[in-house]
């Protein structure tokens, strides 16, 4: 709870900050206040507390993964500086709204009372819709923001309906009181429930981008402003499969049903569409946004394959993809300015002029792809294992094989910059700027080489 409430309190700061004219201290005070943000999050370790009739409940799990979305954001307002230098417009609106979005993913992994959920989803979202058509001069960001707009309202009605079924079917909005609604039976649910649970799971579905609610996905992020774009594949993917696994472990217990089949379904379809979709991708920017929905596919095996491992498994490896996640976008960031646009063409030659950049991309793909010993392996290891440990092998091989897919086009900008002759341009980059590339390349190192750090908190 005081997470949420220090991150309101920073958002209205800012905004108030905006009023002031004081931009120069925007940024500042960000940074310092996620990390007070931290601080207070990491504080209710082991304190299991419940607030408002147990509508938000604050255990270890929802510690953890809420101190994972704050770190990137924090990683992601780090590349701010840079990304809006030349910018003349006041940008507190833009940085607020991205903090209130930081609150409502925060809501989606503390909730333990539906109608939370929806509000965190709801705050979440429209602040979305805001970013995503933050760069009005351009064409791209409007329709992205539209198409944003039309089909997240759309399925957050699918959502709002299945809350309402479910509701009417166990009587309660509450996550325990659901669960024991849910232990009542033998396995043969109503249809009511049935019905509401499957609406549910279209909703959150579209959110984490899943197949097939994944098609807004690559138009969308290529057409967001590319910081926030970032931040909608790490903070809002993240919070969205820790509020569907919440759910689940909450409710179920580890039961499983006819949702089981509905769900490995989709992550198996969301796995294999994703890598063999990111292969022809012309650009970097869509090639990321197929990465995106790929992994969607890879963290829904936690949600399936309960055991009292997946919620370390799935820590580990939504850290692990949030780093390597925002690294990449940190160069794309580069390249874009560099270049006007984000072609694999454009990185050609790059380790000979800039080789701390290329050498910080090469290992956000190794890591994306889960080469050893990097943090995506050591993930993607952990949640495979997992998985297998509760008897879905066949899962298992078909995300193998969607990781053995998607080597063709991780290792395209790889091959681009260590193989290609230099097309004479050369990246300017100020020191800091290198400072916090390598900061998270060595973070993606460590956490490969230590899981044991994050494997066991939960």
């Amino acid at each position: 709870m005081t997470t949420i409430i220090s991150l309101t309190i920073l958002g209205i700061l800012v905004l108030f900050l905006g009023i002031m004219k004081k931009q120069s201290w925007l940024l500042p005070l960000i940074l310092m206040g996620l990390v007070v943000s931290m601080v207070l999050t990491v504080s209710d370790w082991n304190l299991f507390r419940t607030y408002a009739h147990a509508m938000i409940i604050v255990d270890n799990t929802s510690v953890a993964f809420s101190t994972v979305l704050i770190f990137s954001a924090f990683l992601i307002f780090s590349l701010a500086g840079h990304y809006y230098r030349g910018v003349q417009r006041p940008l507190d609106d833009i940085y607020g709204v991205m903090i209130f979005a930081l609150t409502g993913a925060v809501m989606m992994t503390s909730y333990g009372n539906l109608i939370m959920l929806f509000l965190g989803i709801e705050t979440l979202s429209i602040a979305l819709y805001v970013l995503a058509g933050s760069h009005k001069e351009a064409i791209t960001s409007n329709e992205a923001t539209l198409k944003y707009f039309l089909l997240g309202s759309f399925l957050s009605g699918f959502l709002l309906f299945g809350i309402a079924l479910i509701y009417g079917s166990s009587g309660s909005f509450d996550l325990q009181k659901i669960g024991e609604y849910v232990a009542s039976y033998s396995g043969n649910y109503p249809p009511m429930f049935l019905a509401g649970l499957f609406l549910l799971i279209i909703g959150l579905s579209f959110k984490i981008a899943i197949a097939p609610f994944h098609f807004w996905a690559p138009d969308v992020y290529e057409g967001t402003p590319t910081l926030l774009t970032a931040f909608m594949a790490t903070v809002v993917k993240t919070a969205s499969i820790v509020a569907m696994f919440r759910f689940f472990s909450l409710t179920f217990h580890g039961i499983h049903g006819v949702w089981e089949n509905t769900i490995w379904i989709m992550a198996v379809i969301t796995m294999l569409l994703g890598n063999l979709t990111g292969v022809y991708q012309p650009n970097l920017k869509r090639m990321l946004a197929y990465s995106s929905i790929s992994h969607s596919g890879y963290m829904m095996l936690a949600v399936v394959a309960f055991s009292p491992m997946s919620a370390n498994a799935l820590l580990l490896y939504a850290l692990s993809y949030s780093v390597a996640t925002v690294l990449a976008f940190g160069i794309l960031i580069l390249i874009r300015e560099a270049h006007g646009n984000d072609y694999f063409n454009s990185l050609n030659g790059l380790a000979k002029s800039n080789p701390l950049e290329a050498f910080c991309l090469t290992v956000a793909m190794l890591s994306l792809a889960g080469i050893p010993p990097l943090a995506g392996f050591t993930a993607k290891y952990y949640l495979f294992t997992t998985a297998i440990e509760q008897g879905f092998i066949w899962l298992v091989l078909a995300a193998v094989a969607g990781s053995a897919i998607s080597i063709a086009y991780y290792f395209k900008p790889i091959m681009a910059m260590y193989l290609k002759q230099s097309n004479g341009v050369k990246l300017t980059v100020e020191t800091s700027y290198k400072v916090h590339l390598m900061f998270m390349a060595l973070m993606v190192i460590l956490i490969g080489l230590m899981p044991f750090l994050v494997i066991g908190l939960l």
